[in-house]
């Protein structure tokens, strides 16, 4: 299944190709940085890293972007508000806020996958106030009470 979404490039983002899937099987596709110079990030440092891309989603999704999990583990690069959340109605550009988990400045460099993207329905909820809900067997326990363990 597919559903297209819109893209406009800006001009930080020429030359550089689309978001794209890395194989058949994936669920994001990777969102590349468009600096138009190498972009250091000091360990406990936090950027807004641009794409140079605008877009309009199919109605009723979103678009998830996630932290790449190769960055993760080999320079700490973490997406502080993950998974962050395109809304359909948004009209400017998609950029990423990376933070540096490591112990070592890490450089974003022109190109670089720098994050991946999921694109997801969305259900819109309807509250509905009652005066009692239904039993279950977990009850009120929160927080660790399903586990056996610490």
């Amino acid at each position: 299944m597919s559903a297209a979404i819109q893209v406009v490039r800006l001009p930080h983002a020429e030359g550089l190709p689309l978001p794209g899937y890395a194989t058949e099987g994936a669920a994001g596709m990777d969102l590349l940085a468009a600096v138009t110079a190498p972009l250091v990030i000091p360990p406990g440092g936090r950027a807004l890293v641009p794409t140079g891309l605008r877009i309009a989603l199919p109605p009723g999704h979103e678009l998830q972007v996630r932290p790449r999990s190769g960055l993760a583990l080999k320079h700490g690069i973490m997406l502080p508000n993950t998974p962050g959340t395109i809304d359909e109605d948004y009209r400017g550009e998609l950029q990423v806020i990376v933070l540096n988990g490591g112990s070592e400045a890490f450089t974003v460099e022109r190109g670089m996958r720098i994050a991946q993207a999921v694109l997801a329905p969305v259900v819109r909820a309807a509250w509905a106030e009652v005066a009692e809900l239904p039993e279950t067997r977990r009850g009120e326990g929160g927080f660790g009470s399903t586990g056996t363990g610490g």
